[in-house]
């Protein structure tokens, strides 16, 4: 008895040892406790209420994903939401179909990015090297993501910057670790050094996360809702961009504003410079196999052009870039070619499980009180609290859901006479404007910054949940009060 009773105890210890890996014991429980009682809520509460603690849940797995990364304790619960019946698998696959463009840029178009490493690498190791005012440095990298995603995509410069930034922390890494590989301990003189660097390189790719946004936000191409609002509304490139003007010009400059205030008060961890050892082994980083970076050059080139005139969807664009690039540089190994999905893979499917998510807030109605309650306001408040409630939502949910939400409700009022034409425009630049900007609140509204926050990047430069928000917390409230004030008197 004494034997089974071991034995029993030994299975048990090993199957919670596996359960959720090296996750602590309190994350593990919470996860159970999240498990058990989502049935009694919702037999108890009905679904409404249990898809808000869902919701709730969800952004628990996120703001937690240092400690266990999302995919598995979040896509737990989006299968116990389809058992449940909280949402369908239907309605799963529809979300995940409509977002396939979104799926397609992050699988080939992020590994894309991973054969330009070396000419990323050394072209902004350059900009470094020469601009030794952080404060000037900071407002370029934010300047360049804007003016990047408002002509590429979002996610497609967020993957540039994880890839620079990542580059610049494995050319010091190596130096300080004796020549050893990134997770390779760092020798004692060089400790400090590194801490001060970390501080650096976070504060600069917090500044780029803010900049893709800002620009994400200007033209049809930035943010995957830009496209769906401008479907709606049968606007073409240049009347997209001239009716956010009003809003999106004025948030650009005090964005920009933003960065260099935060650089010279040095608040909310922003202001770290780099440390003069890893300034002198950056500067003497070169590259020295030129024929590649000819090739990545020419590669780069020939990108902005299929990007610029839209010859093709930007993830069979990127997938033309990795045929181009590895079959003239001689990368013709299966295993040399696997190395450049294992960034973007784990975030596209966990990308996937929050669509369940997205659907069980669909299929729940979820945010239809609040639909419902801004459409019986005055048509002069409606755009302003329009831009409020997108931001809000924007925050705790996807950013292109909500708009996919709100814009498909407001063309609804349209159609049924509610909303004049003039109305149904200033609306559709509220919603857009709305989600694109106050949603750099969190990861959860900005995709760019969910990639950012579950990328290979964040553990080295220790970017937590927590930490990710409260650096950005003057940008929301400087750009999302200004975004506010446009909506409501520029509009």
């Amino acid at each position: 008895m004494q034997l089974t009773g071991y034995r029993d105890s030994a299975w048990w210890g090993a199957y919670w040892t596996n359960f959720l890996g090296e996750a602590p014991p309190w994350y593990k429980t919470t996860v159970i406790v999240f498990l058990l009682a989502n049935p009694l809520l919702l037999y108890a509460f009905g679904g409404f209420v249990a898809g808000w603690i869902l919701l709730l849940e969800f952004i628990f797995t996120l703001a937690l994903a240092l400690r266990c990364y999302p995919l598995q304790p979040g896509g737990l619960l989006a299968i116990e939401a389809l058992l449940l019946g909280m949402t369908s698998p239907e309605h799963l696959y529809h979300e995940v179909e409509n977002n396939l463009k979104v799926i397609l840029l992050l699988v080939f178009m992020v590994a894309g990015i991973y054969f330009m490493k070396e000419l990323l690498l050394f072209t902004f190791t350059k900009i470094l090297v020469l601009i030794r005012n952080k404060m000037l440095l900071s407002v370029l990298f934010c300047f360049v993501a804007a003016f990047l995603s408002a002509f590429l995509d979002a996610l497609t410069v967020t993957a540039v910057v994880i890839s620079v930034v990542v580059g610049f922390y494995g050319v010091y890494h190596r130096v300080a670790s004796g020549g050893g590989h990134v997770e390779d301990e760092v020798h004692e003189p060089h400790r400090e050094d590194l801490d001060q660097f970390r501080s650096f390189l976070r504060s600069l790719a917090m500044h780029a996360a803010v900049g893709t946004a800002l620009g994400g936000v200007t033209t049809i191409v930035g943010e995957p809702q830009n496209v769906l609002i401008a479907d709606r509304m049968g606007w073409e490139f240049m009347e997209f961009f001239h009716r956010m003007s009003p809003v999106t010009m004025p948030v650009l400059v005090v964005g920009l504003l933003t960065c260099l205030i935060l650089e010279k008060v040095k608040w909310f961890g922003y202001g770290p410079t780099i440390p003069a050892p890893v300034l002198t082994i950056l500067s003497e980083y070169d590259a020295k196999e030129i024929a590649r970076l000819v090739v990545q050059a020419v590669t780069a080139v020939l990108l902005i052009f299929a990007l610029a005139f839209h010859i093709a969807e930007i993830g069979l664009i990127g997938l033309g870039v990795i045929v181009v690039q590895t079959a003239f540089n001689g990368i013709v190994e299966e295993h040399r070619l696997g190395h450049a999905f294992e960034e973007a893979l784990p975030f596209t499917a966990l990308l996937c499980v929050f669509f369940g998510i997205v659907a069980v807030i669909s299929d729940q109605q979820l945010f239809q009180p609040v639909i419902d309650w801004v459409l019986t306001l005055p048509a002069s408040q409606q755009p302003g609290v329009f831009y409020i409630a997108n931001g809000v939502l924007s925050m705790i949910s996807d950013n292109v859901f909500v708009a996919t939400v709100y814009i498909g409700e407001v063309e609804k009022a349209f159609t049924d006479g509610i909303i004049s034409q003039e109305q149904f425009d200033f609306l559709a630049v509220a919603i857009n404007t709305g989600t694109n900007i106050p949603s750099v609140a969190t990861p959860n509204g900005q995709a760019a910054f969910l990639f950012l926050l579950t990328s290979s990047l964040a553990p080295l430069i220790r970017l937590s949940y927590g930490r990710m928000v409260i650096m950005a917390l003057p940008y929301t409230f400087t750009m999302g009060i200004t975004g506010w004030a446009c909506v409501t008197w520029l509009l």
